[in-house]
């Protein structure tokens, strides 16, 4: 017969594998939706006989635009609300049964540029649905782990979420879309009228439910507390101007660090936007390689996550944060300086090494700032500051190339973003947490 303390533990590995298994489908999600298979279909096939001035390419832009408003504004509602414990499962399964619907709905868009909006508008949602509910999923690290094993348990399910992506990934790639003809895949799908993306979406949609259905049926229940069950959606945002100014009363710190982090964040997420295109256009890489670095860089950042969350339960988040930041600025400067296809490998995956403690490290860091029993507010800001500065990595890439005239100036733009990021972070001080 076991012990107590055995099946207690033994209970709790499940919970934490449950919690990042739900990353592993959200992420392989995004990675299909949003990155790599439907937006390029939606620009490349669905769009191509659009007419007017307006390119596809360019509605694509303003479609997740909108998103990111939408998740700017329901993000702070959203963390209010699912502060209560018991909220957070069900709020949770909701967004995630949004996104599988809409995601599934993405199979009816043909190759036809009377779906292009359509299927822009399913896009978007997914997008904002998918981000709406990283606040709720972010808020169950605090159930799930300890000041001691907080940036492991968050380091694992970012690793979870990146070999999703490189797993879904490659079923779409060798089973439905890979080859030339009339078919296409190990799984002979026809290659007319969209097929083999409209049967990724099928796939994709599937995936998420086996991953997601772990952590919403089989999580625990938390007990209902009646005085937050009254908050409705316009006491939502009642509560959190009065946990804002708390909070700034509190300590200035976790205002500063939403900042920081929005802009940092931003940086990493324009290392990952705009790597294929300096890899094409700068050091020559194919289109075939660039798909095949893109899985490598997932496992490489997967590794740095699992790694960054052991060092950060021993150094704290901060300095990780930092050490990440530097050796990110670092290697991208000297990646600018060199040229060929090894350099771009090596540095590339150099880069991606570094991206996964950070952005594993970045939500941990969230976790300590906050107050206990508000770590869904936290985590709605911490959601909305990172869609407001998602235009930097953008700006700062177009402008260096435009000042500079070459495409590798912007490796710069993205270097200056992150620079503004660590010396922001390095002003944050981390105070104790402390309960509410």
């Amino acid at each position: 017969m076991s012990s107590p303390g055995v099946d207690t533990q033994t209970r709790g590995r499940s919970r934490v594998l449950a919690w990042a298994l739900w990353d592993t489908g959200a992420t392989g999600v995004n990675a299909i939706v949003v990155t790599f298979v439907f937006s390029v279909y939606l620009t490349g096939q669905v769009g191509a006989g659009m007419p007017g001035p307006t390119t596809p390419t360019a509605l694509l832009g303003y479609a997740l635009t909108g998103a990111g408003l939408v998740v700017a504004v329901l993000a702070p509602a959203t963390g209010v609300w699912v502060d209560a414990a018991h909220r957070r499962r069900p709020v949770l399964a909701v967004l995630t049964g949004v996104v599988v619907v809409m995601t599934a709905s993405m199979s009816l868009i043909r190759a036809d540029a009377d779906y292009l909006w359509p299927g822009l508008i399913l896009l978007a949602s997914t997008a904002a649905c998918s981000d709406l509910a990283t606040v709720p999923y972010n808020a169950m690290l605090s159930d799930l782990s300890t000041p001691a094993t907080s940036g492991r348990i968050s380091g694992s399910g970012l690793a979870a979420g990146y070999f999703g992506s490189v797993l879904l990934l490659l079923m779409v790639y060798l089973g439905l879309i890979s080859g030339d003809g009339a078919t296409r895949g190990l799984l002979g799908i026809p290659a007319d009228d969209g097929w083999p993306v409209r049967s990724a979406m099928l796939l994709a949609a599937a995936w998420f439910i086996l991953f997601a259905l772990p952590l919403l049926l089989t999580g625990r229940n938390a007990p209902r507390e009646e005085v937050r069950a009254r908050i409705g959606f316009f006491g939502a945002y009642r509560n959190l101007w009065a946990e804002l100014t708390d909070q700034w009363r509190r300590d200035h710190n976790i205002v500063y660090y939403l900042a920081a982090s929005a802009v940092f964040r931003d940086g990493l997420t324009g290392v990952f936007t705009f790597g294929a295109v300096i890899g094409t256009t700068v050091y020559g890489i194919s289109q075939a390689d660039v798909l095949l670095f893109g899985i490598c860089a997932c496992v490489i950042a997967a590794i740095g996550a699992v790694l960054g969350g052991l060092l950060d339960d021993r150094i704290g988040s901060k300095l990780v944060i930092v050490g990440s930041l530097t050796a990110l600025i670092v290697t991208a400067l000297v990646m600018m300086s060199l040229d060929g296809a090894t350099a771009f490998w090596i540095c590339g995956l150099l880069l991606c090494l570094f991206v996964g403690p950070t952005q594993s490290s970045a939500r941990t860091q969230m976790l300590r700032l906050s107050t206990e029993g508000k770590e869904g507010v936290a985590f709605g800001l911490y959601t909305t500051t990172g869609r407001a500065a998602s235009f930097l990595a953008p700006w700062f890439f177009g402008t260096f190339i435009a000042v500079f005239g070459a495409n590798r100036a912007g490796l710069g733009g993205i270097c200056a973003v992150l620079a503004i990021g660590l010396v922001g972070m390095i002003a944050v001080r981390t105070p104790r947490r402390e309960p509410a």
